[in-house]
């Protein structure tokens, strides 16, 4: 089932009677549990017409780099494979995205598009919008509760958006059916990018190398699926009380493929919604509420992704500390290199380079340090979305820019004044040898650094 609140004719334009439903696939890169994806399914049935899928590659995504792409190309070589399996042609092309979707739009019926919050994605979807000969429609697969269904408005923290959600939760905590297609596609010709051998793919790309792939993560909805069936199975349990210990690996590594739309977060809140493990309510918090409050704050407050766009207050009390004395201070290269006095911190900068993806506790420790060691609290924060966005397979989306506008107080409340962080949250080393065995997680990002 596919609820009309996640559907939204973008156009008064007609269907036309042309050669295939086209569906411009963006964010979500997956061949199931893809609501936009089984939308153009039941159109083109109804039409009897087949399904052209359509992914853009450009070279010049904001902050994107090798390792990025890498993993991405990967999951895109899975769903290619299981579309064709379903008689459905993915096109692949290197160009800009709305360039070459409106280039396929002259022999279609109908353009279907998934939905992507980030500003890129939004221009992108409007030009073509404005451009495209036929009828656009809109439908929503990257949440379980579309943003404009739970609230109207920018919410100030997960306290006034979770009730929201959750009256909402019962209408769209519903499993999707996938639709068979009556008529292949696969007999149509197209131009098309070829990514059957990866490496090859990637050097025809002109992109950002300094960054290389993970060797950690391996993109695609079947290792997503396998990371999600690991984590129900023996880490799940353990959820409430240990996520937060970063000595212990007890985290769903979900975050890389939600990024890419590799896997649906609906897919994944029915998977632990039947388990009756006492973490699984824990989870379902950070999945869907704490998620779905990043997708609400980059859709409505326009300066996500820069230091305007944290609150007023937080900005003020930085404001007020910023000649406070600071025992140490880094600039970026000596941050990006981890040589800092703090091995904790040295440590949590290297998973991040190594691996593409942080702890998410350490990440919090990570850019409240930032602060401290930098004299200015705008460079910190471009310091920090810099370092982010750079090495993190799930830097650059909603929970990215949320992540570290939350280590400057956003979503947050304020706390009892001190030097430098004024009334903005305080992490200290202290508390992480207090509460984990730190130095248990430090051997083991040195171990994996000497390999």
């Amino acid at each position: 089932m596919i609820q009309n609140e996640r559907i939204k004719v973008m156009n008064e334009k007609p269907v036309a009677t042309k050669k295939y439903v086209l569906y411009w696939m963006q964010q979500a890169q997956r061949s199931e549990y893809n609501h936009a994806l089984e939308y153009a399914i039941n159109q083109a049935n109804e039409l009897d017409l087949p399904v052209i899928v359509y992914f853009g590659i450009t070279d010049s995504f904001p902050d994107a780099n090798e390792r990025h792409y890498h993993f991405m190309l990967q999951g895109l070589q899975q769903t290619k494979q299981a579309l064709a399996k379903r008689g459905i042609q993915m096109v692949i092309q290197h160009c800009t995205p709305e360039t070459g979707v409106l280039e396929l739009t002259k022999n279609a019926s109908l353009l279907v598009t998934d939905r992507g919050y980030l500003k890129l994605q939004r221009r992108w979807r409007s030009h073509v919008v404005k451009n495209a000969p036929c009828r656009v429609v809109q439908v929503e697969s990257d949440v379980v509760v579309p943003v404009e269904t739970t609230s109207s408005r920018e919410e100030y923290a997960a306290v006034t958006i979770r009730r929201k959600i959750q009256k909402h939760l019962d209408a769209f905590l519903i499993p999707l059916r996938k639709r068979r297609l009556k008529k292949s596609s696969l007999c149509l010709k197209f131009k098309q990018f070829p990514i059957d051998r990866i490496d090859r793919a990637i050097a025809r790309l002109e992109i950002d190398r300094s960054v290389a792939k993970s060797n950690r993560f391996i993109g695609g909805t079947d290792n997503a699926k396998r990371l999600l069936r690991d984590f129900v199975r023996h880490k799940l349990d353990h959820f409430i009380d240990q996520r937060n210990d970063p000595s212990k690996d007890m985290l769903s590594l979900m975050s890389p493929y939600l990024h890419f739309g590799q896997i649906s977060p609906l897919y994944i809140a029915l998977q632990i919604q039947r388990t009756e493990s006492p973490g699984k309510n824990a989870f379902l918090e950070e999945l869907i509420v704490r998620r779905e409050l990043s997708m609400n704050f980059v859709y409505y407050n326009p300066w996500y992704d820069s230091y305007k766009g944290l609150p007023e207050w937080t900005r003020k009390t930085l404001a007020q500390h910023r000649k406070d004395n600071r025992q140490y201070v880094y600039d970026l290269e000596q941050l990006e290199r981890a040589q800092t006095h703090d091995p904790y911190w040295n440590a949590a900068q290297k998973e991040m380079v190594l691996w593409g993806k942080m702890h998410g506790y350490m990440r919090m420790y990570w850019g409240k340090k930032i602060i401290e060691w930098t004299t200015d609290p705008q460079q910190a924060f471009r310091m920090a979305l810099y370092l982010n966005n750079k090495y993190e397979l799930d830097g650059r989306d909603a929970n990215g820019y949320t992540g570290v506008a939350w280590c400057f107080g956003k979503h947050d409340r304020p706390w009892p004044e001190r030097q430098i962080f004024g009334k903005v949250r305080y992490m200290n080393a202290d508390g992480l040898k207090r509460k984990f065995k730190i130095d248990k997680y430090v051997v083991s990002i040195l171990d994996q650094e000497a390999t």
